[in-house]
This record gives structure tokens, sequence and C-alpha cells, in this order.
């Protein structure tokens, strides 16, 4: 199949990558400031229940989207999606999986037509005691992302692959650090992070309720994914370390597992 000569490569790579980090800050420093504000800075122009309406579908695209690029048919898109031919475009694909979560973030944060309505705002002491478990909450995600392989949460890993015209080197099954604790620490600290707000709106709640369930729901598609790419390694994971809550599980002699 046709792939980029070397100097289209660079340039192809570098500029993709630069435009992905760029969305992928800016969905990311979009989640962390409208959800701060209790999801009051969107721009929609709808109210009432066409409101809740939209509202509603600009929060499903993200996770249904997010979840069909993983599919065979979506992995597809992805391809078609890329800047590149060929078998660099499937190179490219993490990458392009990022940049499209990124600008889902995005369009959902600033497309969201506010209520108007603040139930509770943090002031004085309780909003500086509320600013800090909300940063400790995005810090959990930073350092659970990094022990996921920020490579590939960031669409590091497909341009940075083709800059060296190489296959991507995705990471191995992650079972250190949070990872030892709980098998999906990334869902768990993304759940903190929506319930430790200092401004609560029935825009929040909805957004904590809806976002919740699929942070407890998701990971059972993901664990599909990795039964079939791991096998009895991940299955022997799966018997030691909980899913969710970094509750101890036990042996059936009653001692707890070794971290592997």
């Amino acid at each position: 199949m046709a792939e980029l000569r070397p100097i289209p490569r660079v340039l192809t790579s570098l500029g993709y990558g630069a435009l992905t980090h760029v969305a992928f800050g800016l969905g990311v420093g979009s989640m962390v400031l409208c959800m701060g504000f209790g999801m009051q800075l969107g721009q929609g122009p709808f109210a009432g229940w066409l409101a809740w309406a939209v509202n509603a579908l600009l929060l499903l695209q993200f996770p249904l989207g997010h979840s069909f690029f993983l599919t065979g048919p979506g992995r597809a898109w992805l391809a078609r999606l890329s800047p590149a031919p060929g078998d660099d475009a499937k190179t490219l694909a993490i990458t392009t999986y990022a940049l499209i979560a990124s600008i889902q973030l995005f369009v959902l944060f600033w497309g969201w037509s506010p209520t108007g309505t603040v139930w509770w705002q943090a002031s004085g002491g309780a909003l500086y005691a509320m600013l800090a478990l909300y940063a400790a909450a995005w810090g959990f995600l930073g350092l659970a992302i990094l022990n996921g392989g920020i490579g590939l949460q960031s669409g590091f890993i497909g341009w940075w692959a083709l800059l060296r015209d190489r296959a991507p080197n995705f990471p191995d099954m992650p079972t250190r650090y949070l990872y030892a604790v709980t098998r999906n620490p990334i869902y768990l600290a993304f759940t903190c992070t929506l319930w430790t707000v200092p401004t609560w709106s029935p825009d929040q709640l909805f957004v904590a309720l809806a976002w919740t369930l699929y942070c407890v729901l998701a990971p059972r598609l993901k664990e599909k994914r990795f039964l079939k790419m791991h096998g009895d390694r991940f299955a022997r994971y799966q018997g030691r370390v909980p899913y969710f809550l970094p509750f101890p599980k036990a042996c059936k002699d009653g001692q707890r597992h070794p971290a592997e």
C-alpha cells in the first residue's frame, strides 16, 4: 500500500502530533474549567426541555464515540480519517483516536446549554478546601494516566512511530503502581473529579450521575478486549486486583494475593 516519503512523513507526523496535543490540552482544560464552574460556562443556545435533550446527546456522544472507534469498523474509520495513506494511516490511528476524543470533549463542554441555576458555590475556607480536593482528584487522574501509559492516552505513540517509520510501540498490560490496587484507576480517578467540584448545579449533577455510570460500566468492555489480548495473564490479574474500588481481594485461604 502507498506510504509517505521521508520528508512528508516528518511534516505529517510532527504537524499531526502538535495538532493532537493542542486539542488534548484544550479538551482536558475545558473539562476542568467547565465542571469547576458547575457546567455554567457552556455557550449552547437552548433552554428548557430542549436544552436537557441536547445536553444529554452531548454527554452520550463521548462514550459512544469512544467505544465505537475501538471496534473493527471504528478502527477502519480511524484509518480513513488519517492524513496519511496506506499503512501509515494505521500507524496514526491511535493519534486520530486521541484527536477525535479531544474534539468531542471540547464540543461537549462549550456546546453545553446551561440551566443558569446554581445550588451551591463554595466560598471562604470551603472554597479553598474544595479546590484542593478538585486539584487532588485531577492529580490522581494524571498519575493514573501516567501509570497506564500517557503516550497511549495522548496519541503520542502514533505520530512518534510514524516519525521514526516504525510500528507503534504499545505499552504492556499495566499491573503496577495504581494498577496494583484497582484494575481501572483512570475511571476511578475520573469519577473523583466529577464529585469534588466547588460548584454544584442541576447540570453538574446530571454530568456526574451519567458519567459515573459510564465509569463503572465501560471498563467491562475494556476488560473483554484485554482478556482476548492477554489471556490467562489478565485473568489472573482480575482474580487478584479489585475491579473498581481499591478494597483488598483475598485468596480462598483468606490470604491476600501478592502484587505482580
